[in-house]
């Protein structure tokens, strides 16, 4: 079992950046692969990125290529989002996610076991 919590979640304009963290603890976090999902208002669960157990995979959601960068630091047990030229549309409870039997990066929600608490962002226009 892996326990997951998300932090770096907050307000900012369209255009900036915020780098969102996913602290996790339990057996052997270098050998999950890990996700990050969003979940707008009224909306469902919706892939952003996705990692693979040694870093080698990385996969992304068409709507953030080239915006978003996902990595991962398994000395510190910690998966990032980096999310630069942020719009509006971008705002949603964002989710960690981790999954031991998965090999590559899926971007597949319900390939996912375990998952965080969410963090907020929000990105005014």
């Amino acid at each position: 079992q892996v326990q997951l919590v998300e932090s770096g979640g907050g307000l900012v304009q369209a255009g900036g950046s915020l780098r969102l963290s996913c602290a996790a603890s339990g057996r052997t976090f270098s050998a999950y692969a890990m996700g990050w999902f969003r979940q707008a208002p009224g909306k469902e669960r919706d892939v952003v990125a996705a990692i693979s157990w040694r870093g080698g995979i990385i996969r992304y959601a068409d709507s953030v290529k080239g915006r978003f960068t996902i990595s991962r630091d398994n000395a510190k047990n910690t998966v990032y989002l980096q999310m630069n030229s942020l719009k509006p549309e971008d705002t949603a409870v964002y989710y960690c996610a981790a999954d031991r039997t998965l090999s590559s990066a899926s971007l597949d929600s319900g390939d996912y076991d375990y998952w965080g608490q969410g963090t907020q962002v929000t990105v005014s226009s």
